[in-house]
C-alpha cells in the first residue's frame, strides 16, 4: 500500500534498556509494515533499542538533554516538517507536545502513549508532591487528541487522575509479539543452567529497581528451593544489585540464583525456562509477562496495578498472587512447577499483543488508517 505523504511523528526520549524503548522500536517497525512513513524525534538517543530502528525512519535529534526543555525545539519541527500527527511516549512527552503545539501555532493532531499506573507509583510521596505532579497533568491532558493507555488499569488510574472519562481514553495492547520473537528464542542460550539437563530454572526480568520488588522472588525463591532442586535466573541491570546480591548471600542461594544483567536477546532464556515469575508492585502493562506467554513458558504474577489481572484473565492462564506476599507467591511456584498448562494455551491468551495488529490499532486511533 502507499505510504503516507507526510509522516507520523514519534516523540520520545530513549535513555535505557527498559521495556517502553524496546515497545516503541516494536511500534515503529509495525508502522513500517504497514506503509506509514515515521519521523522519530529524539530527546535523547541513549539506547541499545535504537539499533533496531528500520533504514527508512527520519531520526531528529532535538538539541536538549530534558524532555520538558524541549518544547521550542519541537515547535519548530513541527513547523518545519507539517507531520501528519505526533505519538509521545510518556507524560512528560505529552505535556511537552502540548506546549510546543502551541508554540508552533500549527494544528498537529497529538496522540500520547501511556504505560504506567501512575497513582500507584505515586503511593509514597506526600501529598504536596503527588498535588505538584498531578496539576499538569489536569491542565494539559485536557488539550491532547488522544490518550492510548496499554491496559484497562492504566486508562481507569489516568481518567482519575486527569478527571477526564474513561471512555476518552482508548485501550491498545503493547506491540509485544514481533514477528522476528520465535527467531529469537530458538537462537542460543549462553548460560550454562539452560544448556543442559539439571534442575529446573525460573527466569525473571526487568530493572532492578524497587518497581520490580525482586527480594520477594528471592525470598519466595529460597521456600521453593528448601522442598525441591531448582535454581532462579534473574535478567536485567539497575541500582538495586548490591542490595540483592547481599540478600541471595544472607539467605545462602549464591549457587542457586544469578543476576545476569542485561540480555540483548532475553528470548532463549525465557523460552528454556520452567517458569516465569512476575514479582512486580506495580506495571502499566507487563511486556516480558507477555512474551513467556507467547513462548509457551508458564507463568506466575502478583495482581499488581496494572496489567497481569488482564494479561492473566483474572488467573485462568496462570495464578495472581498478591503484592509483596512471599508464602503465596512460593505456594504459586511450586504448584505451577508441578502442574503447568499446556503451551498452546499459553500462547492463546497473548494474541491481541501482536506487533501489527497493535501499530493498525494505533494508526487508527490517530485517524492514519493504513
Amino acid at each position: 500500500m502507499p505510504p503516507t505523504p507526510s509522516p507520523l511523528a514519534v516523540f520520545a526520549s530513549f535513555s535505557g534498556t527498559g521495556g517502553v524503548e524496546r515497545m516503541l522500536i516494536n511500534l515503529i517497525r509495525g508502522f513500517v509494515d504497514l506503509g506509514q512513513a515515521v519521523d522519530l524525534v529524539l530527546v535523547r538517543a541513549e539506547s541499545p533499542h535504537l539499533g533496531r530502528l528500520p533504514e527508512s525512519v527520519r531520526r531528529i535529534e532535538l538539541a536538549t538533554n530534558h524532555t520538558l526543555l524541549a518544547a521550542p525545539a519541537l515547535a519548530r519541527y513541527l513547523r518545519a516538517r507539517r507531520p501528519a500527527a505526533l505519538l509521545a511516549a510518556k507524560d512528560r512527552a505529552g505535556r511537552t507536545a502540548v506546549l510546543a503545539r502551541a508554540l508552533a501555532g500549527t494544528g498537529t493532531p497529538l496522540a500520547l502513549r501511556l504505560g504506567t499506573n501512575l497513582s500507584t507509583a505515586m503511593a509514597g510521596r506526600a501529598a504536596v508532591s503527588r498535588w505538584l505532579r498531578y496539576l499538569p497533568i489536569r491542565l494539559l491532558y485536557p488539550r491532547l487528541d488522544r490518550i492510548i493507555a496499554v491496559s484497562a488499569g492504566v486508562a481507569q488510574d489516568t481518567a482519575r487522575i486527569a478527571r477526564l472519562s474513561a471512555a476518552s481514553i482508548a485501550v491498545i495492547r503493547n506491540p509485544v509479539i514481533t514477528p522476528e520473537l520465535a527467531a529469537q528464542a530458538a537462537q542460543p542460550c549462553p548460560h550454562p543452567w539452560l544448556n543442559a539437563p539439571g534442575p529446573p530454572v525460573i527466569c525473571a526480568a526487568g530493572r532492578l529497581q524497587r518497581q520490580k520488588d525482586f527480594p520477594t522472588l528471592i525470598r519466595a525463591f529460597a521456600r521453593v528451593r528448601a522442598g525441591r532442586d531448582c535454581r532462579l535466573l534473574i535478567l536485567g541491570e539497575g541500582n538495586a544489585r548490591p542490595a540483592l546480591a547481599a540478600l541471595i548471600a544472607e539467605l545462602g542461594l549464591a549457587d542457586q540464583v544469578a543476576l545476569v544483567g542485561f540480555q540483548s536477546n532475553p528470548y532463549p532464556y525465557l523460552a528454556r525456562a520452567a517458569l516465569f515469575v512476575l514479582s512486580s508492585a506495580w506495571e502499566g502493562s507487563p511486556n516480558v509477562l507477555t512474551e513467556a506467554l507467547a513462548l509457551g513458558v508458564p507463568v506466575v504474577a502478583t495482581d499488581c496495578p496494572s496489567g497481569p489481572a488482564e494479561v492473566l484473565d483474572g488467573g485462568r492462564f496462570g495464578p495472581l498472587v498478591p503484592v509483596g506476599d512471599v508464602q503465596a507467591m512460593a505456594a504459586a511456584m511450586a504448584a505451577t512447577l508441578d502442574r503447568p498448562l499446556p503451551a498452546a494455551v499459553l500462547r492463546s491468551a497473548v494474541s491481541e499483543y501482536e506487533q501489527g495488529r497493535s501499530a493498525r490499532h494505533y494508526l487508527e486511533a490517530m485517524g492514519l488508517t493504513p
